[in-house]
């Protein structure tokens, strides 16, 4: 019986120890690398929001400028809610899937209507809230607030699963159980801002050879290049009719424009049946 539990007692203070060294290892690389980018610098709510969703896919540098074109344009809450949709587009115009900050702006218009146009602060409201999912209804917390939970990404993943030699088909909800346990308690910002900049600069996905969970697809010509030029084409005039389109980028847009109109992104104006004329939904 003492030698069972003098086992586990061993296994538990070592798992305490790989913690502590993997904790020092992240901090010490983060002190000496740390990233300075605009969103970092605040614990404004709205604004960590606005730079969790752009961050989406999209690396960083590329999320700067538009990150402080944004938030000049739209400073808070009421400015995205009250914004038309073809603004909002015109805005995120460059970070790629679109349906983004419709979905953003949706997301703002829900907060002034029903938080008073605040963000909410806890992860269970959050992620009641149009376009956000379970990464960022915990990572605005982690960074506005400093609450004491984990999340994953993609960098997070790949640096538990070579620093703890975990299986690549680790289970996702395993995977954040142990994120959890991993948390330096009243440091959440720091540790996840850490956690990033040791993933994107050093423990990258080239020198680890661990895949992400999901691969982008070639980009030209695919469903989202068709609905990606759509989008900027109507934002650059009032409408523009199918046969036009199509005369530019070929039969693919009818599908694409088709999506579009399901999604509420753009509309179909009455009275044209011949060649359907479309814009920026109002």
């Amino acid at each position: 019986m003492l030698r069972t539990v003098y086992k586990k007692e061993r296994v538990v203070r070592c798992e305490r120890e790989k913690i502590a060294c993997l904790q020092e290892k992240v901090f010490a690389f983060y002190r000496d690398n740390k990233r300075r980018f605009p969103w970092r610098e605040t614990v404004d709510r709205y604004a960590v929001l606005i730079s969790e969703v752009m961050l989406q896919q999209t690396q960083a540098d590329r999320v700067v400028g538009k990150y402080l074109a944004w938030m000049e344009r739209f400073p808070d809450i009421p400015a995205l809610a009250e914004a038309s949709l073809k603004d909002v587009l015109a805005s995120w115009s460059g970070l790629g899937y679109n349906a983004r900050g419709q979905r953003l702006h949706r997301c703002a218009m829900t907060i002034l209507k029903e938080h008073d146009g605040v963000v909410p602060p806890s992860q269970e409201k959050l992620i009641e809230l149009p376009g956000i999912g379970a990464y960022t209804s915990r990572s605005v917390p982690i960074f506005a607030d400093n609450l004491d939970i984990a999340t994953v990404d993609t960098n997070i993943r790949r640096i538990y699963i070579h620093e703890l030699g975990l299986p690549e088909n680790i289970r996702p909800g395993e995977l954040l159980s142990l994120a959890e346990e991993m948390l330096p308690e009243g440091r959440s910002r720091e540790w996840h801002n850490a956690l990033m900049d040791y993933g994107a600069l050093y423990l990258t996905g080239r020198k680890t050879g661990i895949r992400p969970l999901t691969r982008q697809s070639s980009f030209k010509g695919s469903k989202r290049w068709y609905r990606g030029r759509i989008i900027k084409e109507l934002l650059a005039v009032d409408m523009l009719c199918l046969e036009t389109l199509i005369g530019r980028y070929g039969e693919p847009v009818t599908q694409a424009l088709a999506e579009l109109e399901e999604e509420e992104l753009v509309e179909r104006l009455a009275g044209q049946a011949s060649s359907p004329c479309y814009r920026i939904r109002e």
